[in-house]
């Protein structure tokens, strides 16, 4: 398993730059470090990026064939975000329903084509100019199991049922 995952960061100005980055300390004060494919570090200021997309494999614009909401509900459980870019674009997606989630330089989240190129987004707080929760999205119940996997007993029944 690599250390480094693959990322495209794509600017406001919309140039994109390719490279690598250590997912656990990318982030930092004063923007995202990564390591180009041209092997030099780059540090990109948060307010020049408009995303970052990590990528399962190099290639094409990952927004050129990305959809940018979903069709139906998701099936992921967390919330279901919407948020508008500074340019007027929006994105949907599904982040984590846990506050230690929306972190202090922005949020990352699931986008709606999750089986494509793009596996995660990565939107720094200055790029976005709406940020709102479509639903909260809760994962099914599992059946309450007793000792040795056995499923418990339903509920008494307070009055019999005559027949």
């Amino acid at each position: 398993m690599s250390t480094t995952k693959k990322v495209c960061v794509r600017r406001f100005n919309m140039n994109a730059v390719e490279g690598y980055v250590y997912p656990k300390g990318y982030l930092h004060s004063r923007g995202i470090e990564l390591m180009a494919r041209t092997a030099e570090a780059v540090l990109i200021p948060y307010d020049d990026i408009r995303a970052v997309y990590f990528v399962r494999e190099f290639g094409p614009d990952p927004t050129k064939y990305q959809r940018r909401e979903f069709a139906t509900r998701p099936k992921l459980g967390g919330l279901w975000v919407r948020m508008s870019f500074r340019d007027g674009e929006e994105l949907e997606g599904v982040m984590p329903n846990d506050l230690t989630a929306l972190g202090q330089h922005g949020v990352t989240l699931t986008p709606p084509d999750s089986k494509g190129n793009t596996q995660r987004v990565f939107v720094p707080r200055e790029a976005v100019r709406v940020f709102q929760v479509v639903g909260v999205i809760g994962r099914p119940k599992r059946p309450v199991v007793g000792p040795r996997g056995r499923p418990l007993a339903s509920q008494m029944e307070l009055f019999e049922t005559l027949a």
